[in-house]
């Protein structure tokens, strides 16, 4: 995210040393509250190490974003036009995955460089939301263009599950902005239990059903289950954030 949070002093101007950035990197990071270990301990991790990359040949976070677009659009599209395959697969999975570790080093750069705004938060949220359904939306297209389906109401299975993940993308958007903030306050500490169970909602974990894009049954049944499992966090999430709000005054 392009949204910077915490205080800290920006790198200074000189040399751009990508070790000195890592370690500057690793001295600032974002709460890990709400965090699942997928994203703690790989994405953050990876976007880390492309972020120094990034700051060392002198790209900017929205350069990034656009980076990271590049790589996330080009697996969905790839998801879209080709058949599915074992080679597919590993090719979209890959993409993806890189997209997401680059939606976190754009914003990892803005804390570095001391350049996260309205405008680069902005963006980064644009490029998140065309991600989300657009996946789901190719899903469908590969769904009717390549599987041999037991039944029509399997085309309904990929709008269900862009319904879900964008409700849950907006509404927890929108929940941590409506929700006032305390700079003074300590961050709270992060519950292992909560990292856990947030596993089958994280993004990252999501693009592994991907690798199951050789086998026509083995993907749709996992997609299925992946759906099932947003919806009940989804309306779990809906409740939690609803009665938080009503008690903000």
């Amino acid at each position: 995210m392009a949204a910077t949070e915490g205080e800290w002093e920006p790198a200074a101007a000189g040399p751009r040393r990508f070790g000195a950035a890592l370690r500057r990197l690793r001295a600032a990071q974002k709460t890990a509250k709400g965090v699942s270990l997928y994203s703690r301990y790989v994405n953050r991790p990876v976007g880390r190490v492309f972020a120094a990359g990034a700051y060392r040949i002198k790209l900017t976070p929205n350069q990034v974003t656009l980076v990271s677009a590049a790589f996330s659009y080009g697996g969905i599209a790839a998801l879209a036009a080709c058949a599915p395959s074992w080679g597919l697969a590993a090719g979209v999975y890959a993409a993806l995955v890189v997209g997401f570790a680059l939606d976190s080093a754009d914003g990892q750069l803005a804390r570095l460089l001391g350049k996260g705004g309205p405008a680069g938060e902005w963006l980064d949220h644009v490029v998140d939301a065309a991600k989300i359904t657009g996946v789901h939306a190719a899903v469908l297209i590969t769904f009717y263009r390549h599987f041999a389906l037991p039944g029509d109401a399997w085309l309904l299975l990929p709008l269900g599950f862009q319904l879900a993940a964008v409700v849950i993308f907006c509404g927890g958007l929108l929940k941590d902005k409506l929700t006032p903030k305390d700079p003074a306050a300590p961050a709270a500490a992060p519950a292992r239990w909560r990292a856990v169970a947030l596993l089958p909602v994280d993004y990252g974990v999501f693009c592994a059903v991907f690798l199951l894009l050789g086998s026509q049954t083995a993907f749709r049944w996992a997609y299925l289950v992946l759906f099932g499992v947003h919806a009940l966090f989804l309306a779990g999430f809906l409740g939690k954030w609803f009665r938080e709000l009503r008690a903000v005054r």
